[in-house]
Formats: structure tokens, C-alpha cells, sequence
């Protein structure tokens, strides 16, 4: 099932040909770097591409002494390269010269290849859409720093082809959390889409897997205790109607082709904004905009049925509170009350007997 492909993390993107099945250890006999360094460490170094696109072979040697692979040598990667100087390769795009190095990463990093083969961009790949990013393309190639240091790094490097997303993404709350303060809190790309296992967020089953996705933080008391934030908004999802169908769904006893409401058809996606962003009628009328994309005939007060994400109580929803504590009393007194009753019944007409 796996068609063969690597993307580049490590590679670099020097004309050479693919790698062996492993790589030499670091400081086995080869070609010491600072030979290759020679021809690679000129910034006008490069070569044609047949498209007519100038691919650049310099590496900087600085930017390779602070990259997490600074302890390895130039042919650990490029096993390969025995002598200098080496055959040239010719491509027909830079495409083709990713393409060429696929495996050169997963000699050392096989455990995310394997996720790797599992997602959407590889899919892609696969199926020939030369866009679909490689390794270098999110990592780097010789350059190769911790991509989480600093964490916003994680989603300006997904803006880079994903720049639409992430512009909705930089004004939503959890954008601006971010990348103005920093916040460790807030998710980033990776939180929800992961690294290298990225499913398709158009599918059926990730639609159904959000409400389990969101509540990976907000079901977090320590979290949520910072920002006032209630945690029920997971058990208080799937108490309701929605929540309800959402679970039949995903046990298979609800045609998939009904609509199923879950947390993005209500709070967006990337642009979600804070809830008291706004006057109380502000939100109300947002909200009965979103009612109205299930429920065209919703009227004004169509919202106000529903208490949102919090347990009843005497601050929220006073008077379901108030119903619901008379039935914690009332239908138990009802029920231990005709259970009595049928006891003495049957006690009288044993004794009458």
C-alpha cells in the first residue's frame, strides 16, 4: 500500500543520486565536510534545472553548525558520494529533485515516515500533485532547527502554502493568543492536524471526531480554570440533541448522509472568536445565524432554547435548575411512594387471607 517516497528533512538538496537502505554512523571514512564545503559553502554555487529554474547548492556553513544535525557529516546523509568531484544529475524540476532524495530521511527518522505514509500529504504525492510538500519544505534541508522553537514557528510554516487558513487562524482567539502573547495554551496546526499523519479534514470521520478533538483542551480544569472557561462543554455536547446523533453516527446507527452538528458548524473553524466578543444581543443574533443554516425557519428566540456549554445551575439556566432539582426529589418520592403502596397492598391481602 505504501508507494515509495520520503520527503526530505535532512537531504540536502545537492545533486546527487538517492541514498543506500542505511546510513554510515557519524565519523565513518568518507569524504571529511569541510571538502565539501569547498564547492557547496559558495553562495553563487548552483545549477540549471530543465525548466530553466536555478537551483541553488550552497549550503551555509553557519546555518549548518547550529542545525540539530551539526554532529553528523555531509556523506552520512549523501552515503553515496565517494569521490570529488562527484557525477553531475540532471532534473527536470525542483519537484523531480525532491523526489530524487525521498529516502534519505527515512534511514534515521523511519518512525515518522511510517505515520507519514498514512496522511493526506503523502496521498497526494502519490497521486502525482507536485504541491504536496516534502520534508525540506516544512523542516528545511541543511539549516534544520526544532520546530516547535518557538512554538508560533509550527504555523507560519504551514502558512506557506496554507496562507488563506492561516490568516483566518492569526485573527481567531487562539491565532491571536499566540502569536501576540505567546500563550502556551492555545492549540497550534499540529495540535488538531497533527505532523505527519494529517487526515483529510473534509472526510466524514474527522467531522465526527472534532467534538473528542476540542475537548482535549477544553475538558483541561487547570486550562480552563485560567481563562473562566466551563469543562462540561463535551458532556453538555452530548447530552443535547446534536451530541447525541453525532454519537449514533459514529456507532453506525445513523445514515452518514444526515447532516450531524458538531463544534466548527457553530464556532468556525480557524476564524473561532471569543464568546464575549460583543454585546449579549450581538452573540444572539450570531447565533441564530448559525441555527438558520439547519433551521431556515428559526426565529429570534430560537437560541434562547438552548443554556449553551454549561451545567444548569443558579448562575446558568436558573429556572432548568430549578425544574431539574424538582424532579431529582419529586420522581423518586413517586416512585418509592408506589412502591410502598404496592407493599402494603400485598402485606393486606396476606393478612386478610
Amino acid at each position: 500500500m505504501v508507494r515509495y517516497f520520503l520527503l526530505l528533512v535532512v537531504a540536502a538538496v545537492a545533486l546527487v543520486p538517492g541514498s543506500r537502505a542505511q546510513a554510515p554512523p557519524s565519523g565513518s571514512e568518507g569524504i571529511p565536510s569541510d571538502v565539501c564545503l569547498s564547492c557547496h559553502g559558495n553562495p553563487s554555487f548552483s545549477t540549471k534545472l530543465g525548466d530553466g529554474e536555478t537551483l541553488s547548492l550552497y549550503v551555509n556553513p553557519e546555518s549548518l553548525a547550529h542545525s540539530v544535525h551539526a554532529g553528523l557529516a555531509c556523506t552520512d546523509c549523501h552515503s553515496d558520494i565517494t569521490s570529488i568531484p562527484h557525477p553531475a544529475r540532471t532534473f527536470a524540476n525542483r519537484h523531480a529533485v525532491d523526489l530524487a532524495y525521498y529516502q534519505i530521511c527515512k534511514q534515521c527518522h523511519f518512525d515518522q515516515y511510517t505515520r507519514l505514509v498514512d496522511g493526506i500529504h503523502f496521498k497526494a504525492l502519490s497521486q502525482g500533485n507536485a504541491n504536496a510538500p516534502t520534508c525540506v519544505d516544512c523542516h528545511g534541508a541543511h539549516s534544520i532547527t526544532p520546530p516547535n522553537q518557538p512554538r508560533a514557528r509550527i504555523s507560519r510554516t504551514c502558512a506557506r502554502c496554507h496562507s488563506a487558513v492561516a490568516a483566518a487562524y492569526a485573527h481567531s482567539v487562539h491565532g491571536q493568543a499566540l502569536l501576540k502573547h505567546s500563550n502556551p495554551d492555545v492549540p497550534v496546526c499540529t495540535d488538531c492536524h497533527h505532523a505527519h499523519d494529517i487526515s483529510n479534514p473534509l472526510s466524514a470521520q474527522w467531522h465526527l471526531a472534532i467534538p473528542q478533538l476540542c475537548a482535549r483542551c477544553h475538558t483541561n480544569k487547570k486550562i480552563m480554570s485560567k481563562y473562566g472557561i466551563s469543562t462540561a462543554v463535551l458532556s453538555t455536547y452530548l447530552n443535547d440533541f446534536h451530541g447525541m446523533t453525532a454519537s449514533l453516527e459514529r456507532s453506525g446507527r445513523v445514515d452518514p448522509s444526515q447532516f450531524t452538528v458538531t463544534c466548527t458548524d457553530c464556532h468556525g473553524v480557524h476564524d473561532i472568536q471569543r464568546l464575549d466578543h460583543g454585546s449579549v444581543l450581538a452573540i444572539k443574533a450570531h447565533l441564530l445565524k448559525v441555527c438558520q443554516r439547519c433551521h431556515p425557519g428559526a426565529s429570534a428566540n430560537f437560541p434562547s432554547a438552548w443554556i449553551g456549554h454549561y451545567e444548569p445551575s443558579l448562575r446558568h439556566a436558573p429556572l432548568v435548575y430549578a425544574v431539574q432539582l424538582f424532579y431529582a426529589f419529586f420522581i423518586p418520592f413517586v416512585v418509592i411512594g408506589l412502591g410502598l403502596q404496592i407493599l402494603l397492598h400485598f402485606w393486606r391481602v396476606v393478612v386478610n387471607r
